[in-house]
């Protein structure tokens, strides 16, 4: 029997132990003080405590400096299986925060308290991101009970802050401890996927949200003339936009959808009256940019289309940038993180997953930015951040089974 076989076998009767770590994982509130929580040392502290009672003897810590928490400090942790080749590392990323449960009365159940039912794990954080923490955990604990030694060291990466902008999770490890990771390193995400598995994401558009303030003169509506109508400046502004998708009309098939997306979407309220013309409107742009292209030039082409209404309809339009976030370099579809998946996936779940792009930003974007191919991957059924969040138990165990086959040789090679 191979190591991966034995491997494979070993995880197969973790299903107890999975569902009872799970449990107590839901159970720690950890969510970040922006949201109004104590931060993630509680939960740190139980991995921290778990990973000792699987055969880790040394953790490392990073904690960051956060006056905003209990104890001042966010945790970040490292634990690793040594390789036989010590030259390269696969590293398995997780985050320890989980978003708040929102409106408790569209749960079936208490949000941390985790409920098994129909093969699945209910609770809060039970997808994003403990699933990935219980696939790397067993996966762990699988090498230590058989004795089993991975191709090149296993580095299991716990991080704090992904869902409030990782300023004290990634991006401070990055910062602070780069000469940790290396561009010849392996750097798994699984954050982010598809029911079937199918799906490695490689790539993220930009990100531009817009606020659009249109200020005009405020009237009797039965007398438009002596007024500016904002509101029906900021409608031609609104079609006027749609310019955007032939200024910027490249194609990348990577993506879905493969162009740059242009949406106007929030809209806020004018006059609490219909007899009065608005003197002022505003609504709200979603862009999702390629990353051919600069977001200081698509800004640029936005304003001269404001000028062009501003001239037409004699109204002055403010611009306000809600967030600006120019894309990270994708990582290639061959990259070998990217080779090592499909040929993991393949066998596991026999799918032939294909290097895609989103439209929204990971975390991976952190890894990318400082020249690392991430890859971000796991089986999910996207429930984050929605009521009755759940995990599929199979998916835990296969996942790690994919991760486990990263890790060792070639099945019947040794």
């Amino acid at each position: 029997m191979t190591s991966v076989e034995k491997i494979f076998n070993a995880l197969e009767l973790q299903r107890t132990e999975l569902i009872e770590l799970m449990k107590k994982l839901v159970s720690i509130k950890a969510i970040g003080p922006i949201n109004n929580g104590d931060g993630e040392s509680e939960k740190a502290d139980f991995i921290i405590a778990y990973l000792k009672t699987i055969g880790f003897n040394e953790i490392e810590e990073y904690p960051a400096a956060d006056p905003q928490v209990k104890g001042g400090l966010r945790p970040n942790l490292i634990a690793r299986i040594p390789g036989k080749n010590r030259a390269k590392t696969v590293w398995i990323m997780g985050h320890l925060d989980v978003v708040p449960e929102g409106d408790i009365s569209k749960w079936t159940n208490d949000p941390y308290e985790a409920v098994v039912r129909d093969g699945k794990i209910f609770g809060r954080g039970t997808e994003d991101n403990n699933q990935a923490l219980v696939s790397s955990l067993i996966l762990a604990k699988c090498f230590f009970e058989q004795g089993i030694t991975p191709e090149y060291d296993i580095a299991l990466l716990f991080v704090a802050d992904e869902e409030t902008g990782s300023k004290f999770g990634l991006n401070f490890m990055v910062e602070n401890h780069g000469e940790l990771f290396s561009e010849d390193d392996l750097y798994i995400i699984p954050d982010a996927g598809e029911p079937d598995g199918s799906v490695i994401e490689v790539a993220e558009k930009s990100i531009l949200w817009i606020k659009f303030k249109t200020i005009g003169v405020q009237a009797h509506a039965s007398l438009p003339n002596k007024g500016v109508n904002a509101f029906k400046a900021s409608s031609h502004l609104v079609v006027a936009l749609e310019n955007l998708y032939q200024k910027f009309p490249g194609k990348n098939p990577v993506f879905d959808p493969e162009t740059s997306t242009f949406a106007p979407t929030k809209k806020s309220a004018n006059v609490p009256n219909i007899n009065t013309l608005p003197g002022e409107d505003v609504f709200y742009m979603d862009c999702r940019v390629l990353p051919r292209y600069k977001l200081d030039d698509v800004l640029k082409e936005i304003k001269c289309i404001c000028k062009t209404i501003e001239h037409i309809h004699k109204v002055k339009i403010e611009i306000t940038l809600e967030l600006k976030e120019q894309a990270a370099p994708a990582t290639p579809v061959d990259a070998p993180v990217v080779l090592a998946l499909q040929a993991a996936i393949a066998e596991i779940y026999n799918v032939k997953a294909k290097a895609g792009g989103i439209g929204g930003g990971t975390v991976a974007a952190t890894f990318r930015k400082v020249g690392f191919d991430a890859a971000v991957w796991a089986t999910i059924d996207d429930l984050a951040h929605q009521p009755d969040e759940y995990a599929v138990i199979s998916n835990i165990i296969n996942d790690a089974k994919v991760l486990a086959h990263v890790c060792l040789p070639k099945m019947g090679q040794e």
